[in-house]
């Protein structure tokens, strides 16, 4: 029993002073990154579905939205969007046969415990970053995209951004 106690301490410490997250990844390969998905798969992430966006008030915000089927980012209490072709309607049936809970909420960083930002994934740190999925032309190599999904294209080094209907890309 003595030597069980200093273990589990040590790997609290441990857990507590890296608060790292990789995702498909052994170990975070830079040190200032929250969260860091990994290279060997073409996914992306796919952002929340949100159709009511009164109640979000956190700049930096990304979302789909269901009304009009863009991905749009919170700046500044202005939505920017970020999906410029709107020529289709996406099939959002994966998210709409899902119940919502509106108080869930994944947080990561060292202060993840205590922090009271509005969010479904909210990253605490403020010295730190999150690296989206990086995939050469997604366009290209991501079979069935979701609406809503958002990763980096490592060949054309942009951000790019699929509605539902068309990818769209953005300089960084």
């Amino acid at each position: 029993m003595k030597t069980i106690i200093p273990i589990i301490v040590l790997l609290c410490f441990t857990t507590i002073v890296k608060s790292q997250l990789t995702i498909g990844t052994p170990e975070a390969s830079n040190s200032s990154v929250s969260l860091e998905f990994s290279e060997a798969e073409n996914r992306g992430i796919i952002l929340p579905y949100v159709e009511d966006k009164s109640a979000i008030t956190e700049s930096g915000t990304l979302i789909y939205d269901v009304t009009d089927h863009k991905v749009k980012y919170l700046k500044d209490s202005e939505w920017i969007d970020l999906s410029v072709d709107d020529s289709g309607l996406a099939d959002i049936s994966i998210q709409t046969t899902k119940t919502e809970l509106p108080d869930s909420k994944m947080a990561i960083g060292n202060n993840a415990d205590t922090d009271e930002t509005k969010g479904l994934l909210v990253l605490t740190d403020t010295d730190k970053a999150m690296i989206l999925p990086k995939v050469p032309e997604p366009h290209l190599n991501i079979i069935d995209p979701s609406p809503g999904m958002i990763v980096y294209d490592t060949t054309n080094r942009l951000l790019a951004v699929f509605n539902g209907s068309v990818w769209t890309f953005w300089k960084p």
